[in-house]
């Protein structure tokens, strides 16, 4: 039996430091519970334009193409701002979402109890929460054509052109009603359908699935300005969202601070099922590279290390080691342990990376 295959690519800033945590982690399932990961690693944005000048080697894609699943920690800096738009870092991560065919992004908000004073909404508010927003992941706004900077008459104008098909919107919302059948059965659809055709394209086709195949999953609607409201007034009226590429981008890190901190929250961006019936994935922090910390040990390796086990979880079919890995997650927590974004205003001495990455490993033995 093979082992599983993993590629990290660790990216910049703070990339490096936290999944350096991850690797203690892969490390202990293979010393404490003998399940060992076939791991490579390679370079993605700012780092492999340093080398290959682009942000995604020919040779890493298809790597990524062939591995069971991709662990990203995070691209840019300030050093490639001046890079133009079709090198810069981001790209890299743009050109692996697209290639893969990567278009249902998971990305859940789940407040740990001990961290229920440091949101800032009301404890009520937030306590016990726990949603996810499915974010459709390679087409819409971000991707759609005409785009660019043009000249019309004697001012440049700025086209950006928002658009989807029947068929991408079809197969993110099946996504988006599979996970709410494993959760509460309950999914809320959120688009612009009053000002935008494609928001009624996508509300229409997201309801005729509802209707012909998931007629058990209760549906809702809601626009997407309002579903940023209500996610600040009451976000555990919702249990899972589904959302365009754009509206998703901006709801999903609403919602990462409902939590607290964007260092606590991971993500999955999943395509269509393999030869092995796992979905093509790649699993990533929602957290940028932070080059204003990179380097001085303040990093929160917990989201990267949740990414982890959303991998364990979806591309692994090691459900119950996932589950294993947000407990020791929850224990360090509620022990009392905070790196520097989680300290709150009654002060105290944060952790390092490294610490917290040490301390997540010893609740795993007490787990055992």
């Amino acid at each position: 039996m093979t082992n599983p295959s993993l590629l990290i690519l660790a990216g910049d800033g703070i990339g490096p430091e936290v999944m350096a945590e991850v690797r203690k982690i892969i490390d202990w399932y293979g010393t404490k519970r003998g399940v060992t990961f076939d791991v490579s690693e390679d370079l993605v944005g700012g780092c492999a334009y340093d080398k290959h000048g682009t942000p995604l080697h020919d040779d890493t894609m298809a790597k990524a193409q062939d591995v069971d699943a991709v662990l990203l920690g995070a691209v840019g800096g300030p050093k490639y701002d001046s890079l133009d738009f079709s090198i810069k870092p981001e790209r890299g991560l743009l050109r692996l979402r697209k290639e893969m065919d990567l278009y249902a992004n998971l990305r859940p908000a789940q407040c740990f109890d001990a961290l229920a004073d440091f949101s800032s909404l009301k404890k009520d508010v937030v306590a016990g929460l726990d949603i996810m927003i499915v974010r459709e992941l390679t087409s819409g706004v971000y991707f759609g054509e005409p785009r660019g900077i043009f000249k019309e008459g004697n001012e440049r104008v700025g086209i950006n052109t928002q658009r989807y098909t029947e068929s991408e919107i079809e197969r993110v919302a099946r996504s988006a009603f599979e996970l709410a059948r494993k959760r509460g059965n309950k999914l809320c659809s959120m688009e612009k359908a009053n000002v935008m055709e494609s928001g009624v394209l996508w509300r229409e086709v997201v309801q005729r699935v509802g209707d012909t195949e998931y007629p058990d999953v209760e549906l809702s609607h809601m626009y997407a300005d309002a579903g940023a409201m209500q996610l600040t007034r009451w976000p555990k009226q919702f249990d899972v969202i589904v959302t365009d590429n754009l509206f998703g981008d901006l709801l999903s890190d609403l919602a990462a601070m409902l939590t607290g901190s964007l260092g606590m929250l991971p993500s999955a961006s999943l395509g269509a099922p393999m030869a092995n019936g796992r979905p093509k994935a790649l699993y990533e922090p929602v957290h940028g590279s932070a080059p204003d910390i990179a380097g001085q040990g303040k990093a929160n390796p917990i989201a990267c290390i949740l990414s982890f086990a959303m991998a364990l979880r979806y591309s692994f079919d090691m459900g119950a080691e996932a589950d294993r890995v947000e407990a020791a997650v929850a224990k360090v927590l509620a022990d009392g342990l905070r790196t520097a974004d989680l300290m709150g205003p009654e002060g105290g001495a944060p952790i390092t990376t490294s610490q917290m990455g040490d301390a997540i490993v010893a609740a795993l033995d007490t787990s055992l």
